[in-house]
């Protein structure tokens, strides 16, 4: 009898710490469903101002120790998608990220993150820039809550692998989408 007591209660945990984790969500105050000038590359033929958007989430997982988030355009012509921003190691006591916090220069991020190498050869927020005629291509902003302190990464990482060490290290995660043609 002891046993099935002991069975319920781990399998009751299980299924709560199932729904907190799906109650982990991606807000921001920049962004719908469209991205904006705001969010467009300045560069590549894109006339925009390349300024990442505000980011919060709410409801991380309770044994989170980290957070990163990614932008992600799995529409890129080049057979692998194109990644537009890394930042890892954001305190778990963190749970937001300012407009233009990808800008590297301006010091907005939290000051143990750290902003990898993206796509565009170097570190920080990259902007929409999809090739002309193409069709409107999907921009994914993901947070990952991690059970890691810290990835043992440098901002010269590429984004394959700190790809891999987020999905060593992920508890939950939490998008948004948001479209841009041109």
């Amino acid at each position: 009898m002891k046993k099935l007591i002991l069975i319920v209660v781990v399998f009751g945990v299980l299924c709560i710490e199932s729904v907190y984790a799906q109650e982990f969500t991606l807000e921001s105050d920049n962004l719908s469903g469209q991205l904006t000038e705001t969010q467009v590359f300045s560069g590549f033929g894109c006339n925009g101002k390349n300024i990442s958007p505000s980011l919060k989430w709410i409801k991380a997982p309770k044994n989170t120790k980290s957070f990163a988030v990614t932008v992600y355009d799995p529409d890129a012509p080049t057979g692998s998608g194109w990644w537009q921003w890394i930042i890892f190691n954001i305190p778990s006591d963190i749970n937001s990220l300012k407009a233009d916090a990808g800008n590297p220069q301006k010091g907005l991020a939290p000051k143990s993150s750290i902003q990898s190498v993206t796509d565009f050869g170097k570190p920080g927020f990259g902007g929409a820039c999809p090739p002309k005629g193409d069709k409107p291509h999907r921009y994914i902003f993901t947070v990952y809550a991690l059970n890691a302190e810290k990835l043992d990464l440098d901002e010269k990482a590429p984004p394959a692998m700190v790809g891999f060490f987020l999905n060593q290290h992920t508890i939950a995660k939490a998008s948004l989408i948001a479209y841009y043609g041109r």
